[in-house]
């Protein structure tokens, strides 16, 4: 595998770090095209460290048509390019967040726009109303970037919302996001330029099947992409009483949450020196322990109980009444729950009290509930007042429907088993040799 260094400078361990620009009078002009909503386009400058960077950006819908000509949807997206230089040798740059049924808003705002929302230095909110500022470590320095919120999220929405549920799958999720990358590039003159894709959690999912759908369908080669939080293969992430798999690879994460947190004695020990034990033990010993399942002997229970507690600081006792093994939810709850607090599951680090201090798991993740406000603020003002794009229906940013309804058959093979794309992501590499990826995951 090839990894792409260019990208990797900007890529922040929350990936909620920050964006916005700031519009000269006179600069926007509003018009029509052909197959394409309304679009707005306006001047922009910021200073991203010690640079300062000119750029246009254009927000509005492109529409997808049917065979008939008939228009099915429209898709929202914010586009910048920087001012000067040919676009030839200027690579651009496709974003969106994952879900399925997140808009691109937390990519945008909060780590690879020329604009930012300002958080505090532990990644929390401050009061709001939320405070845009020019984001010092935007892409934009070394890539034009197109955000792209999917349908059903942002603005994009299905022509007929009677079947807005068509788009809700595997398949038509990537052949939309897909159209909309070729409408784009042609749209745009873009063809000739470095291409690259950057999704996040289920967006690394919609990155690599596009790699396939870009090439079958369109003749699209790409020249990388960049996986943030990946997932590829979803028997890894599902907490499934047949599926072990999540319970040893999600133990070096609830270490270093527990190490964070200065819940066990190893927190004076350097982060990663701690977690090469833990990834060790898991892989080595932890897998054979839970295979075995109740027929391991009392007295390997018992050590292995004390091992994850030294681990984890959840107490042993915990463990033993859990045939060793604990998700990511009830993780979430038991680590702080002497302190009467909960932890975040995309960020451990942020924690909130707990209302339900008796409950099984928790009840919402505070490291995503808590910046929603700060980032639907932000994301509503911005395309209001800095890209003077005027639009009254919702600014969905998170469209829990989405993922609550979504259609998983379509990406799975033979109908059996579990979303898998890593094969795909293989198979990509040995047809595309000059094809990069970088793979950015947090501690946390």
């Amino acid at each position: 595998m090839k990894t792409s260094g260019a990208l990797t400078a900007l890529v922040t361990a929350t990936l909620l770090c920050s964006i916005v620009a700031t519009a000269h009078a006179g600069d926007n002009n509003t018009h029509p095209g052909t197959g394409t909503g309304k679009l707005v386009t306006t001047k922009h400058r910021i200073t991203a460290g010690s640079v300062r960077l000119n750029y246009t950006t254009t927000a509005g819908w492109l529409i997808l048509k049917r065979d008939d000509g008939q228009e099915r949807s429209r898709i929202f997206f914010v586009a910048y390019e920087k001012t000067g230089g040919t676009k030839k040798d200027r690579p651009i740059s496709f974003a969106f967040n994952g879900g399925p049924g997140s808009s691109s808003v937390w990519l945008h705002l909060g780590a690879l726009g020329p604009r930012r929302v300002r958080l505090n230095p532990d990644g929390s909110a401050p009061p709001p109303p939320a405070e845009l500022v020019d984001n010092e470590h935007t892409w934009l320095a070394f890539t034009d970037l197109v955000f792209i919120d999917p349908v059903g999220t942002g603005y994009s929405r299905a022509a007929d919302v009677k079947k807005e549920q068509e788009f809700f799958n595997f398949r038509e999720d990537i052949a939309s996001v897909g159209d909309v990358i070729r409408l784009y590039l042609t749209r745009a003159g873009r063809w000739h330029s470095p291409k690259y894709l950057v999704g996040e959690s289920y967006g690394t999912t919609r990155a690599v099947g596009l790699l396939d759908y870009l090439h079958q369908q369109h003749g699209i080669a790409l020249n990388g992409i960049v996986l943030i939080s990946p997932v590829l293969d979803f028997n890894t992430i599902d907490f499934s009483p047949s599926n072990d798999l999540p319970y040893l690879l999600f133990l070096p994460s609830y270490a270093a949450a527990a190490w964070y947190h200065k819940k066990i004695p190893q927190h004076d020990e350097p982060l990663e020196t701690f977690l090469k034990g833990v990834e060790t033990w898991a892989v080595r010993d932890y897998c054979s322990i839970l295979a075995h399942g109740r027929t391991l002997a009392s007295d390997e229970r018992q050590t292995a109980a004390l091992q994850l507690h030294t681990f984890t600081s959840i107490l042993p006792e915990y463990f033993l009444k859990s045939d060793l093994r604990c998700s990511s939810s009830r993780f979430c709850k038991e680590l702080l729950r002497n302190q009467q607090r909960i932890i975040g599951r995309m960020d451990s680090r942020i924690t909130m009290p707990d209302t339900d201090t008796a409950g099984e798991a928790a009840s919402c993740d505070p490291s995503l509930e808590r910046l929603v406000g700060a980032f639907a603020g932000a994301i509503n003002h911005y395309v209001r007042s800095e890209l003077q794009f005027q639009e009254d229906t919702p600014y969905k940013y998170l469209n829990y429907s989405v993922s609550k309804t979504w259609d998983w058959r379509t990406g799975i093979e033979h109908g059996q088993g579990y979303v898998s794309l890593s094969k795909t992501l293989a198979d990509a590499l040995h047809l595309h040799e000059h094809l990069r990826v970088f793979i950015a995951a947090g501690y946390y």
